[in-house]
């Protein structure tokens, strides 16, 4: 049966809805493609136009095969299998006609609808599809048999769409529970999500963290064992970088090698677990300073935390750490050196400053408190400051005094190197938001941090923030009130929405994506199961598909709704019941035709009369005349039941 134009609309939208949910992954000329193809489709149907012929939809078939390859250089993988899921569907709407097409159609959409789950897997993304599959089960349903559904509002289909959805959800939340998982996802791969957040990088160069600091998106979730520190001390280690070419901060791999620097604290440690989103680099973050490394993870020398591979999934690890330290009391040679190393021929403005301190008998702490009034005396915080040119320390220091955290790490680290004084960078996390709620600290990418490392004789490396200099409120939790980049201020009501909301991100996450074998093989321990195998979640899981569906047998037959009537027969029902209302009544397995020659001289309005024998008449044409009644048929056969009414003067004779 050739598909009505509403269902072929109901179609297009199902499966624009599945391509949208790649759409952020999707090369720009193949996102554009697909986005065009199916409202001329759609346009090209409406105007009557003929099946789009196989002489075209097959070299398109490989057009999009070769496309592909040349983009990603294979089909094979998350990324280019998703793209090349997202054509084969919308190619699939340029041959569809008919219902048979459609189901198909349908059926692909939820494939590729269900397949970006592959990305992502967020609470409000979740809830996205959950939307989408409500309109994909309402163009479902608008192809079954009901002549009427042409006719009903996309309302009415929604709502069906949304009942059908929830009748699911308890099979599928059995299913999520009980069906035996594998430790490793059969997708898994090296890479990990390709929809992962960048995060630090291990390079640092004038403008390049501006994408992270106006990124609102969670970076890390901590729980700690106990209070947690103050906003102020709240520095999250991640990369430590020491080698400056004239413009870029990097760090060797070689500095991974060999023992971490010593650390001597009197304090009790903070024990603290942190929760990091996927970034697809290989460092981690802990509180400033971790003791060591936390297990299946690696520290290098300069107590910087990391993996031996891409973090592409949640990764959830236990540290410990003191805020209050003594780090590498004595400095090696080789750190030394590198800690003082400038390339040559830059800069020669700052060069002559440190100089003339260092002339003046300064001592190292005595230079440190220099750099540190400079800034604070005619230096501006800004999120957009002005392009530098090859000599950037000299044109921000002397000429635009304005930038951010980068800016004044990176110059205060080249000023101390000039005045010979061993420095570094260190690239993290500063402050968060506490959510009292949850008991847990929420850090966002926009809480990306730069500071520096002085080491002094005596204290070791010591951590100087020239940023607070300039502007306090970053250091003390209140960043967003003074950056050019935020809409909301941290007092706003909307702000602390936001933030209160992301424990629903954070139960989710816990709850459901972390949710693998092992948590599954203790699911059954109330039961007394310590460890479930694969024969008992089994069992459960057809334990709780037979009390499901003995609920559902129980709340059909309650509902009394078990026994099913289409359109026509609805609209023939509603006439019985109006007759049976005014003492005309139907009796059981009595056909129409019978019940009109029962019931003719009881009605004495010959033009009642003739109403009644004509809707008799229509029905029985429609039900039993024709395979299958036309739609446009029984819309008006409901409508004249609708109008047909015995009025109060008729007299019904007993």
């Amino acid at each position: 049966m050739r598909l009505s134009n509403r269902q072929f609309n109901l179609l297009c939208a199902t499966a624009l809805m599945a391509i949208a949910a790649h759409l952020a992954r999707l090369p720009w000329w193949l996102a554009t493609s697909l986005l065009v193809i199916a409202p001329l489709r759609m346009l090209q149907r409406r105007r009557g136009g003929a099946r789009i012929s196989a002489w075209l939809r097959v070299p398109l078939v490989f057009a999009l095969l070769l496309a592909i390859t040349l983009q990603f250089g294979n089909i094979f993988g998350r990324e280019p299998g998703s793209a090349l899921a997202c054509g084969l569907l919308m190619l699939k709407l340029i041959e569809s006609e008919t219902i048979r097409d459609a189901r198909a159609g349908l059926g692909f959409s939820a494939f590729v609808l269900m397949s970006a789950l592959l990305f992502t897997q967020t609470f409000g993304f979740t809830l996205m599809l959950c939307a989408s599959l409500i309109l994909l089960l309402a163009a479902l349903n608008s192809l079954e048999p009901a002549p009427l559904d042409t006719r009903k509002p996309l309302s009415a289909e929604l709502r069906t769409g949304a009942r059908l959805l929830a009748l699911g959800l308890p099979l599928a939340i059995a299913a999520f529970l009980f069906v035996p998982r594998l430790g490793a996802p059969l997708w898994g791969s090296p890479g990990g999500s390709l929809d992962a957040r960048t995060g630090l990088d291990d390079q640092m160069s004038p403008g390049s963290m501006t994408d992270l600091l106006i990124d609102d998106s969670p970076a890390l979730r901590v729980d700690f064992v106990g209070e947690p520190p103050a906003n102020p001390a709240r520095y999250f280690r991640a990369i430590v970088l020491w080698d400056f070419d004239g413009r870029t901060w990097t760090r060797k791999p070689g500095l991974l090698q060999g023992p971490a620097e010593d650390v001597r604290s009197s304090d009790t440690p903070i024990v603290y677990e942190i929760t990091l989103e996927p970034t697809q680099r290989p460092w981690l973050v802990a509180l400033d300073v971790p003791l060591q490394a936390p297990a299946n993870l690696h520290m290098s020398n300069d107590r910087a935390l990391f993996a031996r591979e891409r973090i592409g999934d949640l990764r959830q690890y236990r540290a410990r750490s003191v805020i209050r330290y003594e780090l590498a009391g004595e400095l090696a040679e080789r750190d030394r050196k590198r800690a003082l190393d400038l390339p040559n021929g830059f800069d020669p403005k700052t060069h002559a400053l440190a100089s003339q301190w260092r002339g003046a008998g300064q001592s190292d702490a005595a230079i440190v408190q220099s750099a540190l009034a400079l800034f604070e005396a005619s230096f501006t915080y800004t999120l957009s400051p002005p392009l530098l040119g090859r000599n950037s320390v000299d044109e921000f220091l002397f000429d635009t005094k304005a930038g951010f955290c980068e800016h004044y790490s990176s110059a205060f680290v080249v000023l101390m190197r000039a005045a010979g004084i061993p420095a570094r960078v260190v690239t993290g996390y500063q402050g968060g938001w506490w959510n009292a709620l949850g008991n847990y600290l929420l850090v966002r990418q926009s809480d990306a941090h730069a500071w520096a490392e002085v080491w002094l004789h005596g204290r070791g490396w010591v951590r100087v923030d020239p940023t607070a200099a300039v502007n306090p409120a970053r250091v003390e939790g209140r960043a967003s009130a003074d950056s050019e980049a935020q809409n909301w201020s941290p007092g706003s009501w909307l702000l602390g929405m936001r933030n209160r909301l992301d424990l629903i991100n954070r139960l989710w996450t816990q709850s459901i994506v972390q949710f693998n074998a092992l948590r599954q093989k203790s699911l059954l321990s109330p039961f007394g199961i310590s460890e479930a195998e694969q024969e008992d979640l089994l069992l459960a899981l057809g334990s709780a598909i037979a009390v499901i569906l003995l609920l559902a047998t129980a709340w059909v037959l309650h509902s009394g709704t078990a026994q099913r009537v289409d359109a026509l027969d609805a609209s023939w029902n509603r006439l019985r019941a109006r007759l049976g209302r005014r003492g005309l009544v139907s009796r059981t397995a009595e056909g129409p035709f019978d019940f009109m020659a029962r019931t003719r001289h009881r009605i004495e309005e010959p033009d009642v009369q003739q109403r009644l024998e004509q809707l008799v008449h229509a029905y029985v044409t429609l039900r039993y005349a024709v395979i299958e009644p036309d739609p446009a048929a029984v819309s008006a056969f409901a409508k004249a039941v609708g109008e047909f009414h015995l009025p109060r003067a008729v007299r019904v004779r007993d």
